[in-house]
């Protein structure tokens, strides 16, 4: 069952991991509705594309924002490309609208932040959301292996730039302090 409809456009973010994905809900640049991370299992993009689905049923998003695996400033292997695809797919059907963003998009926003790094993005983004600062991961040594957590930063991120992008679509726009409002030079 959907939830009922609101003022504000809601999006829907996802960012895909090794083992599931991780993603957030905003209404709204300021307002984040929920967020947390699904482990499907080793490369399970079918099992992905599942709880995606369910969870682009529950919150019935007006915008599913997604990486932009295009750009070349995107790693992905293969198969997350393909799962990015099928999920904005899958939203489309739903008459979901898609958005997608580059890497190299939120570093560009978030650089006015002074922040260059994804755990320094995660940072700033939990200074926004003081109920997302328990899960900033610790900063990761070039021998560990990324923290889950950081894919709900990750999705947050995207969202943001989303709402950056596109201010008419958030209330707040952005309503972090340390982001000032879209220059005429992002690319979208």
């Amino acid at each position: 069952m959907a939830l009922q409809r609101r003022e504000d456009h809601r999006v829907f973010s996802v960012d895909p991991t090794s083992r599931g994905f991780g993603f957030a809900v905003l209404e709204g640049a300021g307002t984040l509705i929920d967020w947390g991370t699904r482990d499907i299992g080793h490369a399970d993009s079918a099992g992905a594309l599942r709880e995606i689905g369910a969870l682009l049923e529950h919150y019935a998003p007006d915008v599913i924002v997604v990486e932009d695996t295009a750009d070349r400033s995107s790693r992905r292997r293969t198969r997350v490309r393909n799962l990015i695809k099928s999920a904005s797919q899958d939203a489309a059907a739903r008459s979901v609208s898609i958005d997608r963003v580059s890497r190299r998009q939120v570093l560009q926003v978030f650089n006015h932040a002074g922040a260059a790094t994804k755990h320094r993005i995660a940072e700033v983004i939990a200074e926004h959301f003081p109920e997302l600062s328990p899960h900033v991961p610790p900063f990761r040594k070039p021998w560990m292996s990324e923290d889950v957590r950081m894919s709900i930063f990750d999705a947050v991120a995207f969202a943001l730039v989303h709402y950056y992008r596109y201010p008419d679509h958030g209330r707040e726009v952005p309503a972090m302090n340390t982001i000032p409002g879209p220059p005429e030079s992002v690319g979208v």
